[in-house]
């Protein structure tokens, strides 16, 4: 188990109330619970990420993994988190969303290249929150969505796995368990 280094602990108090006032009355899709429980999930899952394997730049980490959704979801402009928690961690919110003048598949590969131009931590946030976001298929969502989504997650396990074998083998194991494997989307390998 890693030792943890709250130094930073005030910065990401910072970054929780800047989120939770950006978010307010957003709602996890298909359900009344606050976006504010996302973001908490994908913090967890970077803390508990660093706890069995050291993330280089935990507070980094933390920021974005908190931070991640403002600019895409709520429109945050990326000048105001480099006035609010410095240019490393608004770079890393800005590569982890997704541009909404491309088309959604291309936005992905595209916001995968950036984040590959980010430090690792930032790649950490990348999979804790594919790793979140596959617990369980969304209702409403028909079985070809899903696997497409499934799909999506490959890619980003494919091009982020390095960053953090720990991460990696949880979302290794999170695809495998999201829908039973098919020819088109068979289950990944996870490496021990």
């Amino acid at each position: 188990m890693q030792h943890f280094d709250f130094s930073g602990v005030e910065a990401w108090q910072s970054a929780w109330y800047f989120a939770a006032e950006v978010h307010a009355g957003q709602t996890v899709p298909g359900s009344e619970i606050g976006y504010v429980r996302h973001l908490g999930s994908v913090m967890m899952e970077v803390l508990a990420a660093h706890a069995a394997l050291a993330i280089p730049d935990l507070d980094l980490a933390v920021q974005c993994a908190i931070l991640h959704d403002c600019i895409e979801d709520q429109g945050v402009a990326h000048g105001e988190l480099v006035q609010r928690f410095g240019q490393a961690v608004a770079d890393g919110v800005l590569a982890l969303s997704k541009r909404a003048d491309l088309p959604k598949a291309e936005a992905m590969v595209d916001s995968l290249q950036r984040i590959q131009q980010q430090p690792t931590a930032v790649w950490c946030v990348k999979l804790a929150d594919r790793i979140c976001n596959l617990n369980g298929m969304p209702a409403g969502w028909s079985l070809e969505k899903a696997a497409k989504y499934q799909r999506e997650a490959k890619r980003i396990l494919a091009a982020l796995a390095p960053a953090h074998p720990w991460l990696a083998e949880r979302l290794a194991a999170r695809i495998a368990a999201y829908l039973p494997a098919s020819p088109d989307c068979p289950a990944p390998a996870v490496s021990s």
